[in-house]
């Protein structure tokens, strides 16, 4: 933990108030936790040798199987992706407390949008029956060991699609997968866990960003001089 001098105090205070201005769901005392456990991150990431101007894929994935015990490779990197708006590899600031807001708090359109980005794997704006294949493989289904998995995984894909390709173009659009969703909110999540499971999950991680707030806060009062 880094003790938090003049000159960074009022720098993140310039950066709450510019992101207030950009970023809903959060207000200012949670948007500035989310800044300090971004930047306990990066000194994380720094101290053990990995610098960069951002998250790295990596320390961002042990965010994700920490705090909301998200085990599915495929699943979290395309939460990755879906954070990493500008496709640089690595998760900015602001994409972080962005993404958080949609991964947290999102209306129903925004975690649609954040979804189908995760679902659409090689980000050509549609999702084949190769990537359902693909994500339903490595989901948490559990395939009776009799029967071929992978003839199981491809009938679930061909009644997936019947269901959920609208115009019938062997293709999932972001239009398809919208208005299946809004038909049947079940399908949001349909080719694997890409949101936290509860409301519980997002209040313990925000809890956490609040705990280790404190911690800096308590660091800083006590190495300043009286």
């Amino acid at each position: 933990m880094m003790e938090m001098t003049a000159k960074s105090k009022k720098l993140l205070h310039a950066q709450v108030e510019a992101l207030l201005r950009k970023v809903e769901h959060f207000n200012k005392t949670e948007i500035e936790n989310l800044i300090l456990m971004f930047n306990t991150l990066m000194a994380e990431q720094v101290s053990r040798g990995r610098p960069a101007n951002g998250l790295k894929r990596g320390k961002f994935r042990g965010v994700l199987q920490g705090t909301f015990e998200m085990t599915n490779a495929v699943m979290m990197d395309g939460v990755f992706r879906s954070f990493d708006t500008d496709g640089d590899g690595v998760i900015i600031l602001e994409e972080w407390i962005r993404g958080l807001s949609v991964f947290l708090r999102g209306t129903l359109e925004e975690k649609i949008k954040h979804s189908f980005r995760v679902y659409d794997l090689n980000n050509d704006k549609y999702i084949s029956k190769d990537e359902i294949f693909h994500m339903l493989k490595h989901s948490f289904i559990k395939w009776p060991s009799e029967e071929d998995p992978d003839e199981g995984i491809k009938d679930v894909v061909e009644i997936t699609m019947k269901k959920m390709d609208l115009d019938h173009d062997g293709l999932l659009s972001y239009e398809d997968f919208q208005k299946s969703v809004l038909d049947e909110n079940l399908f949001l999540q349909a080719f694997g866990p890409c949101l936290p499971e509860d409301v519980q999950s997002a209040a313990r991680f925000l809890q956490k960003c609040l705990q280790q707030a404190l911690q800096t806060l308590l660091l800083c009062a006590f190495c300043s001089p009286s």
